[in-house]
C-alpha cells in the first residue's frame, strides 16, 4: 500500500514535469515558426497528450479488450471537454481566439463524430473496415494541417523566439510526451489499486481513474499554458486531442480487432461528447472568445454526467 502511494505520487510529478516542459517546448517552437499557439496546440501537443489513449486502447485490443477503446476515446472526450476546457474557461476565459483554425477543425470533428454516431447506432460495433476509414480521416486530417499552417500563420505573433533549434525542441516534444504516458499510467494503476484496497467498487474506478487518468495530460497541459499565459495552446490542445481520440484511439484498435458497442455508449457517450462540444465551440466561432458562463455550464454537465453513471 504503501509502495502504490509512493509510485502514485511519483506519476503525478512526471505528469506535472512532463506538461511544464511540453507547452514551453510547443510555444518555443510555434514562436521560432510564426505559427498560432492553437495551431501547435492541436497538432504537436495534442499527439502527445493523446499517447495515453492511444498506447491504452491499442494494447487492449491485441489483448482482446477492443471494446474498452469506445469507453476510452468518448469518456476522454467529454472528460477534455466538459471538465478541463470547463475548468480553464471558468478560471480564465479565452479573449481573443484564432477562430479560422477553430472553424474548419470543429467542422471536422463534428462531421466525424455524426458519422460515427449513425454508424454506431446502426452496426453496434466499429469493424475492421470503420477502423481502416478512420485511419485514412487520420492521413486527411494531417494533410489539412499541413496545407493551412501557412494560411493560419497569419496573424500569428510576429516575434520569434531567438536561438531556439527547433530539432531539440522536438525531442524534448518527445520525451515529454514519454514522460506524460508514463506518469499516468503509474497514476492509474496505483490509483486503480488504492482505490479497491480502501473498497471502492470497479465501476466507479473505471469512470473515475481510468478515464480521468489518460485524460490528465491534457488536464496538466492546459492548466500550465493557462498559468503560463498561452490559454490558446490548451484551446487548440483539446480540440486536437478530441479529433485524435476518434480517428486514432477508436481507428486503431478497430482496424486490429474491431469494436462492439455498448448500447450506452451510442445513446449516451456520443450525443453527450457532441453536446459539450457544441457548448465549448459554437459561441466561440460566433464571438471569437469564450465565457466563464461556458466553463461553468461544462463543469456542471460534468458533475451530472459523473454522478448519472455512479447511479
Amino acid at each position: 500500500m504503501v509502495q502504490a502511494v509512493i509510485l502514485f505520487m511519483a506519476g503525478l510529478v512526471l505528469i506535472c514535469l512532463g506538461g511544464d516542459r511540453l507547452v514551453d517546448a510547443a510555444v518555443a517552437i510555434a514562436k521560432k515558426l510564426g505559427i498560432p499557439q492553437i495551431v501547435v496546440g492541436a497538432t504537436i501537443v495534442s499527439l502527445g497528450t493523446t499517447l495515453p489513449e492511444i498506447l491504452v486502447s491499442t494494447t487492449a485490443a491485441f489483448s482482446g479488450s477492443a471494446a474498452i477503446a469506445a469507453g476510452n476515446a468518448f469518456g476522454s472526450i467529454i472528460c477534455n471537454t466538459a471538465l478541463i476546457a470547463g475548468l480553464t474557461q471558468t478560471i480564465r476565459p479565452a479573449k481573443k481566439v484564432e477562430a479560422a483554425s477553430i472553424r474548419w477543425r470543429s467542422i471536422f470533428f463534428f462531421s466525424v463524430l455524426i458519422g460515427m454516431n449513425v454508424c454506431g447506432y446502426i452496426t453496434g460495433a466499429y469493424d475492421h473496415l470503420s477502423g481502416i476509414v478512420l485511419l485514412l480521416l487520420f492521413a486527411v486530417y494531417a494533410y489539412l494541417n499541413i496545407k493551412r499552417s501557412g494560411q493560419e500563420g497569419e496573424g500569428a505573433e510576429e516575434e520569434k523566439a531567438e536561438d531556439v533549434s527547433v530539432p531539440k525542441q522536438l525531442i524534448i516534444l518527445a520525451v515529454c510526451a514519454a514522460l506524460l504516458y508514463v506518469g499516468a499510467n503509474l497514476l492509474v494503476d496505483n490509483g486503480i489499486f488504492i482505490a479497491e484496497k480502501i473498497g471502492i467498487p470497479e465501476r466507479v474506478i473505471a469512470v473515475t481513474f481510468i478515464a480521468l487518468g489518460t485524460s490528465l495530460p491534457e488536464l496538466v497541459t492546459s492548466i500550465v499554458s493557462l498559468i503560463k499565459g498561452f490559454g490558446n495552446v490548451g484551446l487548440g490542445n483539446i480540440i486536437g486531442a478530441n479529433i485524435l481520440n476518434m480517428l486514432l484511439v477508436i481507428g486503431i484498435p478497430a482496424a486490429v480487432a474491431g469494436i462492439p458497442l455498448e448500447t450506452s455508449t451510442v445513446t449516451v457517450d456520443m450525443p453527450l461528447a457532441l453536446l459539450v462540444m457544441a457548448v465549448l465551440f459554437v459561441p466561440i466561432l460566433i464571438r471569437k472568445k469564450s465565457s466563464r458562463i461556458q466553463g461553468i455550464l461544462l463543469l456542471g454537465i460534468y458533475v451530472t454526467y459523473c454522478i448519472t453513471s455512479f447511479m
